[in-house]
């Protein structure tokens, strides 16, 4: 096992042979959105995400559904698997089987396998003195999700927080594992906050967040100032206070920065010297708005600022 439970990783990684090594993840949730279809490809997006940030190359799927005839219609139930399918295509990366069970609650997630070559593996683990960090996807997920839920999320804001929570990760991986990074993770359930010390507490070192920098959807920063938030995000917030010092730092951006996502981008610790050809490089492969969002520096493991 190259890698286990001990750096809170995102997959395990397990070594087949000295140029080869497996990796393996699983993702399940219940709907966050309420197209059927959308809902199973964003499922799809996120649990491939975890093979990307490893820095590897997703191979197989399997899928896992939990419905029941009472809350959700067959057909509905095949629109998710047509979404996953689909994303699973774009993906390039073929579902070789599944499982599916009775669950009054919907649940739709797969179990993804990789490969990855040993030295080239990315980890969270990794991350060096003067690092810069890269976000490539914006935050805001979650709340745009509960905002939904709730009756408060336009049309124009549930199809943008869909086109970006559906988007793979799939260009941006391929970027860093070209240009050469240090460390990364995928932004989830955590929150950029709660990730970003995993990263920190993993490689024993500090970081500062300029929080102007970070890319956020728009409508979530006007859902955040009303209060408007999934409870893991508030979760998050308690988590990350003995960690963080928040300065000046306004209530809602607070709320965005610790917000619980579905499919997020990667956060990236990237040598300085190569900050710039890894922008290009994502740019070039079509990586909409990744953003230099802080640095990493030596300081009591695990430990952030957040700064304007």
């Amino acid at each position: 096992m190259l890698v286990g439970f001990s750096t809170a990783d995102d997959a395990g990684v397990y070594r087949l042979t000295p140029d080869l090594a497996l990796v393996q993840t699983v993702d399940v949730f219940p709907p966050v959105l309420d197209d059927p279809y959308w809902y199973g490809a964003v499922v799809g997006a996120n649990s491939l995400s975890d093979i990307y940030a490893m820095g590897a190359r997703p191979i197989t799927i399997l899928n896992i559904l939990a419905f029941s005839e009472k809350t959700l219609p067959p057909e509905m139930a095949a629109e998710i698997l047509r979404g996953g399918s689909d994303k699973a295509r774009e993906a390039g990366v073929p579902i070789i089987g599944g499982h599916s069970l009775r669950d009054v609650e919907p649940k739709y997630g797969m179990a993804v396998s990789g490969l990855v070559h040993p030295d080239k593996i990315v980890t969270n683990a990794g991350a060096k003195p003067g690092d810069l960090l890269v976000l490539t996807k914006p935050l805001g997920s979650g709340i745009i999700t509960t905002g939904l839920k709730q009756e408060l999320a336009d049309s124009a804001a549930v199809e943008e927080v869909t086109r970006v929570m559906a988007t793979l990760n799939r260009d941006a991986s391929e970027a860093m594992v070209e240009v050469g990074v240090n460390a990364a993770t995928d932004i989830t359930g955590f929150g950029l906050m709660g990730h970003l010390r995993e990263m920190l507490v993993a490689s024993g070192l500090a970081a500062t967040i300029r929080w102007r920098q970070v890319p956020v959807i728009p409508a979530a920063l006007e859902l955040a100032d009303r209060g408007v938030a999934p409870g893991g995000t508030f979760t998050n917030q308690a988590n990350v206070l003995p960690y963080t010092n928040w300065g000046d730092t306004p209530a809602h951006i607070n709320i965005v920065l610790c917000d619980a996502q579905t499919s997020g981008g990667l956060l990236i610790a990237v040598p300085r010297e190569r900050a710039e050809a890894l922008m290009a490089t994502m740019k070039w492969r079509g990586v909409e708005g990744p953003r230099v969002i802080g640095e990493v520096h030596e300081g009591q493991a695990g430990t952030m600022r957040v700064v304007e």
